[in-house]
Formats: structure tokens, sequence, C-alpha cells
């Protein structure tokens, strides 16, 4: 089987149909950033706890 190459020059879509595109991706990266944001909350809590447990442990 050979390979085709497509090359693409030209779309064209109407501004609306761009707009909901874009909200449609919006929403749906929602999830994700609050997943990012309590997977760097946790990781900064477990070097907070780290950081913190080393420091009471070397205060008198």
């Amino acid at each position: 089987m050979e390979e085709q190459r497509v090359t693409l020059t030209d779309v064209d879509i109407p501004f609306g149909r761009m707009v909901i595109i874009i909200l449609k991706w919006m929403l749906a990266s929602i999830p994700a950033v609050i997943l990012l944001w309590i997977v760097v909350g946790l990781i900064t809590l477990v070097f907070g706890a780290g950081i913190g447990g080393c420091a009471a442990l070397m205060s008198p």
C-alpha cells in the first residue's frame, strides 16, 4: 500500500462555529485544571509536611 500525502491549504470555518468549538474546548479543560490543582496541592502538602517535620526536629 502506497503512502498518500495530503497538504491542507485552507480551512473555511464560520466565526460562530469557531467560537462554539473554542467554548467546548474550554469547558472540556476545566476538569483537567481541577485535577492538576489537586495533584500540585498534594505534592506541596507532602513537601511542606516534610520540611516542617525536619524543622520541628531541629528546634530545641
